[in-house]
């Protein structure tokens, strides 16, 4: 057991293990000290100052870094240490651009919080020169605005040490000091892979997904487009927090309500392509298994794995699944399939997808995801443009009556839905590739081996005569590590799961903003994951194979999974990429 260490914060004794920082401790005493850096296993630099404190030191130390000492006494909220934060808040202020009533970022912005907290109003800054930046927004998925960074690199952080992917950074020196790619390249040139991990990380509105609100507005009151919308499985587990639900409130019949009143002609689920996915999949990883096919085969829903696997690990590319994702498989049904049932001119029809991820807004522009010049999907919105749609048209989205999706694409089962959690496409799989390969019927439908939110998880999974391998990666960072499993031969996976965003699609880069101090609190991926749990739970149905829409798609239009037509509409290619996103 670790040693306890006994310090004294603002008169309240607190017992801590050794390693602890001041800043944990006064958490555990229920003292709250104000932070603008920290960033919970990810950015504790002590770089902001906000989070001072008095341990009777020459000087005031940044209590994030600061590690808690026997006998210590500490001091957190001396007029000193007041009178300092909001000299740093004055300085933050003097640099950055006061536009909170039209920052997508107002009302959910922590230095305007800070600034409320501790009584420094604008006005206050200290007047100086300002750098103005160019806003960059060439990037299909991601806009940043430098007028409003705070230069906590929280955004940094994530990128280099949780993604591995390490595209922006400080450039330059002192006053100067901005947060670039190198040589101030923008973001569509190098090789981000648009997770947008860096936008639910930022404290203010110096990082925000590309709006395409207006578009959708646009198609909806287009009276020659017949509008289609599909939402993703974790965009249900969040969007009511945007309405101040609890997190993890599932929110999929008001969801469907909301939609269906923004005028959209028609309301289908993603999670019903999600189960198309699985057919598809179980029988791609059937048919490797079986006729000695690139083993292990990767899954490939999440486009910022595929576009980081394209640009850092090429030499994985024919492991990868050849299934499109979901949302762009449904595009693709609706513009044949539901397109020929309703007699419908494909031309005519627009596919809407909500999802929690800003890469989905790349891989929308993918010409491999298209068919018969037609892409698959025309406009993606995440979580919260969504949101903010429900809003401006004055919907009172917590009153709302629970309604249902339209039928031909929107039945789903259990297996679909909880595609958003990290190992989610690996449990539905399963339960599919179970059955398919012992022709028994599996009662206990629950993987719990692949759940929860470590960063690489595994299982061998007995299935019929044979035991199979399978691992569960998420967040890139994550992807990187065993994808070097897989090289070394360590360990002989079937089936990998990787998803780009840490905790899968719960926590992708299009949800919901949430506070580092909220963050220090709670595991938002495992709030939003068990309304995903539950809804799996509640389901009649929770094998994709099951589902009567899916079997009617296959009967009518597909003949079978993995058939040539599947192929053709289903199914896309890859293109190893070089560090400049060509």
């Amino acid at each position: 057991m670790d040693k306890l260490l006994t310090l004294t914060i603002d008169g309240v004794e607190v017992q801590v293990p050794q390693g602890t920082t001041v800043l944990e401790a006064a958490r555990q005493a229920g003292i709250r000290i104000p932070t603008l850096c920290f960033l919970k296993g990810i950015n504790e630099i002590g770089a902001c100052r906000m989070c001072v404190v008095d341990s009777g030191a020459r000087s005031l130390q940044a209590s994030c870094v600061l590690p808690a000492a026997d006998g210590m006494k500490v001091k957190t909220n001396t007029p000193e240490i007041r009178k300092y934060r909001q000299n740093i808040l004055k300085l933050t202020l003097s640099t950055h651009a006061r536009k909170c009533l039209s920052c997508i970022r107002s009302q959910n912005c922590e230095l305007q919080a800070l600034c409320r907290e501790l009584g420094v109003d604008e006005e206050e800054a200290y007047e100086g020169v300002r750098t103005e930046y160019t806003i960059d927004d060439l990037s299909p998925s991601i806009v940043r605005d430098n007028n409003k960074c705070v230069l906590c690199r929280r955004c940094v952080s994530v990128c280099a040490h949780v993604q591995n992917v390490g595209v922006i950074g400080p450039v330059h020196r002192g006053f100067k000091t901005a947060i670039e790619s190198p040589w101030e390249m923008k973001l569509s040139e190098m090789s981000c892979i648009n997770c947008g991990q860096c936008i639910v990380n930022c404290p203010v509105g110096a990082l925000y997904e590309k709006d395409e609100t207006k578009a959708v507005w646009d198609l909806i009151r287009d009276p020659s487009k017949h509008v289609v919308v599909q939402p993703a499985p974790a965009v249900r587990a969040a969007l009511g927090e945007e309405f101040g639900l609890p997190m993890g409130t599932s929110v999929t019949g008001k969801m469907a309500t909301a939609l269906r009143r923004l005028g959209f002609d028609q309301v289908f689920d993603t999670d019903f392509a999600a189960d198309l996915t699985i057919m598809e999949e179980a029988n791609e990883l059937v048919e490797r298994i079986t006729n000695g096919g690139v083993l292990p085969m990767m899954t490939s829903c999440s486009p910022g794995w595929i576009k980081y696997c394209e640009t850092y690990h090429p030499d994985f590319l024919p492991n990868l699944s050849s299934c499109k994702s979901p949302h762009e498989m449904m595009g693709a049904v609706v513009k044949t399939y539901y397109a020929q049932k309703k007699g419908l001119d494909p031309k005519d029809i627009a596919v809407v997808s909500v999802m929690p991820c800003t890469a989905k807004k790349f891989e929308a522009d993918r010409p491999e995801l298209s068919h018969d010049s037609l892409a698959d999907v025309d406009a993606v919105i995440t979580t919260r443009e969504l949101a903010r749609m429900i809003k401006e048209a004055g919907i009172d989205f917590v009153n709302l009556p629970d309604g249902d999706f339209d039928s031909l694409c929107g039945e789903s089962t259990g297996a679909g839905v909880i595609f958003g959690a990290t190992g989610g496409v690996m449990e539905a799989a399963l339960r599919t590739a179970y059955e398919t390969i012992t022709g028994k019927v599996l009662e206990d439908v629950e993987f719990h081996q692949v759940r929860g939110v470590e960063g690489i998880k595994e299982a061998s999974i007995r299935i019929g005569d044979q035991d199979v391998l399978v691992a569960v990666a998420s967040g890139t960072g994550n992807a990187t590590k065993l994808l070097e499993r897989v090289k070394s031969g360590e360990k002989p996976y079937a089936f990998i799961e990787i998803m780009a965003c840490p905790g899968g699609c719960v926590n992708g880069g299009g949800q919901p903003i949430v506070s580092a101090r909220t963050k220090m609190d709670c595991d938002i991926r495992v709030e939003r994951a068990k309304a995903l749990y539950g809804e799996d739970r509640d389901k009649p149905l929770r094998k994709s194979h099951e589902n009567e829409e899916i079997k009617q798609l296959y009967r009518d239009f597909l003949e079978k999974p993995g058939s040539h037509k599947a192929h053709e509409l289903l199914h896309t290619h890859y293109q190893a990429r070089d560090l400049y996103n060509r």
